[in-house]
């Protein structure tokens, strides 16, 4: 129930941020509108068309940079949500940079922070089962709908005016902040039933007449597994190699496109042609799921397919294309990784912290890797700063899951992972909501066009 609630939250808010637009288009006349686009497309302070590149130099703002850049990526990584709501206002406020450079940076420093989280994933067992800490089923699911959706939201952060696009980070960001949070408390509060049902269980021998002096030992000894053998078992190359292809249609698509016309016959069929592409791994994924579920079903089989929890209906395949979809939109729109939707989502379908953590950020790997040499090949970033900020995201990475895994150990409870996620979400909803309301503003003051913009005009 409450996951019907909380998709019906987002969908209405979503409705009348955008049904709000029209109702500031009545007073406008199509004679106005063009001047005011031109004036807002030569105005660098709110649209950031302007390329600014601050040179990589020694000095507090380089060095604030880097200790909000490694803050950010390790609790992002960790989170499973990537930081691209906090790394775009640092770049851009601190730093310098304009809106589109920073949003490029974002992504080599999600990228950055993810491949190496996914290294350190990759040797690290699963804490209940017998299984790879990532859902490569869940991974199969979610990216090709999360590709569409940064598709889509790239090309709806051109038409967007910048206020709207606040209002939207402001409802999606709170909501799914409030919400994750909410879940972590539920969580912590299960998690203490537990302890403290396990203790009761461990001082009941004490109390037995019956004293045993020799320990313990299982019939059959757990086997400890090598560092190879845990990174060999979370390996599934089949599914590495079924999203590398998806990657790479993206890509190779996405460069063609590039070379074309904007709204050209050839710019839109290729455009198209992107869906088909991932529509046909998620089709494929999903029968997988709703025929394996019915199978179990039938046969009195209680277990679940993937680290999922819920009944793999339609409706519930079509609600997670959604939700993959609008995660997508958002990282398209910010310059995130799409992660603060799906790192909720997975939390919601029942999806363990530390697994929901690992696929996340292996799907944000692929997803910001494409954005990120989609970017090169436009120039769209300096590389002094991209290396720079990219190595410092490694780092976090590696090191943010290093020392959570470790606190997690030490507490004996996976519900910090669920708080670190919705501290990032909430910073990110703060910084770029205050942003923005601050641009929009500045945009009101000096009378701009405050309604949709043309596609084709406004690349």
């Amino acid at each position: 129930m409450g996951t019907k609630w909380f998709a019906l939250y987002l969908l209405s808010g979503f409705s009348l941020a955008i049904l709000s637009v029209r109702f500031l288009n009545d007073g406008q006349t199509e004679q106005q509108n063009s001047v005011l686009v031109l004036s807002r497309s030569f105005s660098p302070d709110v649209s950031g068309r302007e390329k600014i590149w601050p040179e990589l130099e020694f000095g507090w703002k380089l060095a604030v940079a880097t200790l909000i850049g490694f803050l950010g990526s390790a609790c992002g990584t960790v989170g499973g949500v990537g930081g691209g709501g906090i790394f775009v206002p640092m770049l851009t406020l601190i730093v310098g940079f304009d809106t589109k450079s920073a949003a490029a940076i974002s992504k080599c420093m999600i990228m950055g922070a993810s491949a190496s989280s996914v290294w350190y994933n990759l040797r690290v067992p699963h804490p209940t089962k017998e299984v790879p800490i990532i859902d490569y089923d869940l991974a199969l699911l979610f990216q090709p709908m999360l590709m569409i959706g940064i598709t889509v939201g790239v090309a709806l952060s051109v038409v967007f005016p910048y206020w709207l696009i606040t209002i939207l980070i402001i409802i999606l960001f709170t909501g799914t902040s409030s919400r994750s949070f909410f879940k972590g408390i539920e969580m912590w509060k299960e998690e203490t039933l537990l302890k403290k049902e396990l203790a009761k269980h461990q001082e009941a021998p004490l109390k037995s007449h019956v004293l045993v002096d020799t320990p313990y030992e299982p019939l059959i000894p757990k086997e400890e597994k090598s560092e190879m053998q845990i990174l060999c078992s979370n390996l599934r190359w089949k599914g590495m190699l079924v999203l590398f292809s998806v990657w790479s249609s993206f890509l190779f698509i996405q460069v063609l496109k590039n070379n074309l016309a904007v709204c050209s016959v050839w710019y839109w069929v290729l455009f198209c042609l992107q869906f088909p592409a991932a529509l046909v791994v998620f089709g494929y994924e999903a029968v997988k799921l709703y025929r394996e579920h019915k199978k179990r079903v039938c046969g009195g089989n209680p277990d679940t397919i993937c680290e999922a929890t819920i009944q793999w209906t339609a409706i519930h395949i079509a609600f997670c294309a959604l939700c993959g979809i609008l995660g997508g939109c958002v990282g398209g729109l910010l310059g995130s990784g799409g992660g603060f939707i799906l790192g909720p989502l997975l939390l919601e379908i029942g999806v363990i912290p530390q697994v929901a953590s690992a696929t996340a950020t292996f799907v944000m790997m692929y997803s910001s890797s494409l954005s990120v040499v989609e970017f090169y090949l436009l120039k769209r970033f300096p590389m002094p700063y991209a290396l720079y900020l990219t190595a410092v995201s490694i780092l976090a990475g590696f090191w943010g899951q290093f020392i959570v895994r470790r606190l997690l150990k030490i507490l004996g409870r996976a519900s910090p992972i669920i708080f670190i996620l919705s501290g990032v979400i909430f910073t990110s909803a703060l910084t770029m909501g205050v942003i923005g309301i601050d641009k929009s503003v500045v945009m009101i003051e000096n009378h701009e066009f405050m309604g949709f913009l043309n596609f084709c005009t406004n690349q």
